[in-house]
């Protein structure tokens, strides 16, 4: 599992320009030097960068649009001038100059509407990649310059109006994939607008002044009325209100704030007002990183690019094998024109276009569905990973239980109050959710820690320090046995209570146990249960004892579970489980399971986790709900199906119109003309096009 090691390296930006979508890249960059138009970039965080590049990618689209009208108006009387339509139709028109007419239109199509194809193949041929783009100009370059050879060298017939309408359809198909990656990004579109660009501040007088975002500072204090956005990250400090958060975390009910309660930048602030603290602006805030997140995503090398990237490239050389030998072939036992025509249909029909947009379109598509879920992808190929999983991995505290707990009972050998207070002098020098919980009802029950010196943590053991010149110590099972304390007989009944423990212990000696509750999410059964059914086994991984970890496996119905764990020791049962050929997932939120989150073939934080979990972690849930899992499994499954399909209906046709582009039912009579194989080779990329647009029915799951 070597490849966990470097699984967050971003990758470079070429890993986005995948064969299809790199040709409007390149196309857009000689057109207009001003910018690009990577349907993938978004920006730095503040909507500058990304409305700069979806300006762009949209001039790319409004172009290929407006070649497609004035190359389509110059068609027209190309096709009523061609002897070959007048014929089909029964009508004659003749014309003065009837060839040099058409001549001079044809040149202005070959010009002006196939300028991006060729602008893009000589891209191609200097990256050393030829492709798509290559196979485009080959096709229609033959058919321009054999027609107007024909106009000068007797023998031949000109097929000038099967240009012209190539390129409209080639024009026309571009401009159906730029408006589908373009509408793919809707969703990141959306988060984009949903950061505020102004925000009240509160100056020191108590006096309000409209300050841009940008110059928000760590503890500044804003207010936000009702109707209005929330500027930044930060801590309700004075009011009460509502807010709508479902662009964040897939919540569709507002939540209610009051003093103490967080709030994020883009939510909106429903029906009282409310004075916040900023603790994060700009690109720390949550809005901002999501978006980073679902750009990085984006950008993130799926495996099934490299397939379709090798199969484009395969498609090339054979293409233009089969077409020199097609034009061998009819040169021998027809006309020279036959041979042209047949070996130009064969290079339109193999044009990869609907296989470079088959994984980009998907991929665009399946990251915006994700974020609005509350799926945040860090690592694309580990999402993809996702659907193959065979074991998932769960912390206890925090993942499958609320991770809320609070403190049932306190045994003290001696005074209560000496022990509620070494305890949270060094509880409070921790974030972990015991800590704060026991710090919580210490305070509550009026007594006052004091400054702890020398303080040490043992991460998934407990803490230690100096407290008015005693050495005391707190934690849970594991450090009785790492300090090998004697436990007195009043406590001992206590050891296989289903409570989450706390001994403590002053110079050596234990004199007292804090238990504490908590309660398993409502959502973690229904989760559970439908891995389950998914043929998905399920494991928990946890530090506390034995007997409570039974307890929530029984009412959870999880598989298997390993209690009294060190994070080291959680590292070796995934590596065991991987080694008996599972592939597993780990779900987790604190620092103890950040090792265990690189580790698993595919690492799921819940979002409300610490930082270091989350940037542990291939795929982060905004949700503090397990059940977000279920979605996140199943839309990586329907994104590879829809990947696959795409790639099928992309080249798989290929199998069949190549031949027939070759003229092998010649004998029959069935022949395919230019135009009718760029119909084809189109009609491939609209199918890819609609087929892809289906995956929002995911957004059902």
């Amino acid at each position: 599992m070597s490849h966990r090691r470097h699984k967050h390296k971003k990758e470079p930006a070429e890993a986005a320009h995948t064969t299809g979508v790199e040709h409007h890249h390149e196309e857009d960059k000689t057109e207009h030097e001003h910018g690009t138009h990577d349907a993938h970039s978004h920006g730095d965080g503040h909507g500058g960068g990304h409305d700069h590049s979806t300006m762009g990618h949209m001039h790319h689209m409004e172009d290929m649009k407006h070649r497609f009208i004035v190359s389509t108006i110059v068609t027209v009387p190309i096709l009523i001038l061609s002897p070959m339509i007048q014929q089909w139709f029964g009508f004659t028109l003749n014309v003065p100059y009837r060839e040099t007419v058409i001549f001079v239109l044809a040149t202005f199509i070959y010009l002006y509407g196939g300028k991006p194809f060729l602008t893009m193949m000589v891209d191609e041929i200097k990256s050393r990649k030829p492709g798509m783009m290559t196979l485009i100009s080959m096709a229609i370059s033959v058919a321009y310059f054999y027609s107007a050879m024909t106009l000068v060298m007797p023998g031949g017939k000109e097929f000038f109006w099967e240009l012209a309408t190539l390129i409209d359809i080639m024009l026309i198909g571009h401009y159906i994939e730029a408006k589908s990656v373009l509408g793919a990004a809707d969703a990141l579109e959306k988060l984009v607008k949903m950061m505020p660009k102004t925000a009240m501040r509160v100056k020191a007088d108590g006096q309000l002044e409209e300050v841009g975002v940008d110059e928000l500072e760590k503890g500044d204090i804003i207010l936000v009325r009702p109707g209005g956005k929330v500027p930044a990250d930060g801590k309700v400090a004075e009011g009460e209100s509502m807010t709508d958060e479902a662009f964040l975390t897939g919540e569709s009910k507002p939540l209610y704030k009051k003093p103490g309660s967080d709030v994020f930048m883009g939510s909106t602030n429903i029906d009282g007002a409310l004075r916040i603290k900023i603790t994060k602006s700009g690109k720390e805030s949550y809005l901002s990183q999501v978006i980073e997140l679902v750009k990085e995503a984006q950008q993130s090398r799926s495996k099934t690019q490299d397939l379709a990237n090798r199969a484009a490239a395969w498609l090339f050389y054979a293409a233009t094998g089969i077409g020199a030998v097609t034009f061998a072939v009819w040169a021998s036992i027809a006309s020279p024109m036959d041979a042209v025509l047949r070996s130009v249909t064969v290079l339109i029909i193999a044009c990869p276009h609907a296989l470079g947009l088959a994984v980009p379109l998907v991929v665009a598509i399946s990251t915006s569905i994700a974020a609005k879920k509350g799926i945040l992808i860090r690592n694309r190929q580990a999402f993809e990973t996702l659907k193959d999983i065979d074991s998932i991995c769960f912390d206890k505290t925090g993942t499958i239980t609320e991770g809320k707990l609070s403190v049932s009972d306190v045994i003290a050998i001696e005074d209560e109050k000496s022990l509620l207070k070494y305890a949270a002098s060094i509880e409070q020098n921790s974030e972990h959710i015991i800590a704060k919980a026991i710090v919580n009802y210490v305070k509550s029950k009026d007594v006052k820690p004091v400054k702890a010196t020398d303080f040490t943590a043992f991460p998934g053991i407990g803490a230690k320090a100096v407290v008015e010149g005693h050495t005391v110590m707190v934690g849970g099972p594991q450090i009785l046995l790492k300090e090998a304390l004697a436990l007195p007989e009043e406590l001992k009944k206590y050891k296989k209570s289903e409570s989450t423990k706390v001994w403590v212990a002053v110079d050596g000696r234990i004199v007292g146990i804090i238990l504490l509750k908590d309660t398993i999410r409502e959502t973690s059964v229904e989760a559970i249960k439908t891995l389950k059914a998914l043929d998905i086994e399920t494991w928990m991984l946890t530090g506390d004892n034995e007997a409570v970890a039974k307890d929530v496996a029984a009412k959870t119905g999880i598989d298997h579970f390993e209690a009294d764990l060190l994070p080291d020791q959680k590292l070796k049962i995934i590596r065991k489980i991987h080694d008996n050929g599972k592939v597993v997932a780990m779900v987790g939120d604190g620092i103890n399971d950040a090792p265990s989150l690189l580790t698993a073939d595919i690492g799921i934080a819940i979002g409300t986790g610490t930082d270091i979990a989350i940037e542990s972690a291939d795929i982060i849930l905004t949700k503090s709900d397990l059940y977000s899992v279920v979605p996140a499994i199943k839309l990586s499954r329907a994104t590879y199906s829809k990947m696959v399909q795409n790639l099928w209906w992309a080249s798989g046709y290929n199998i069949f119109a190549i031949p027939l582009a070759a003229g092998v039912m010649a004998p029959w009579g069935i022949i395919i003309d230019p135009a009718v194989g760029a119909v084809l080779m189109s009609v491939s990329t609209v199918v890819v096009s609609l087929n892809s647009q289906l995956m929002k029915q995911a957004e059902t799951i």
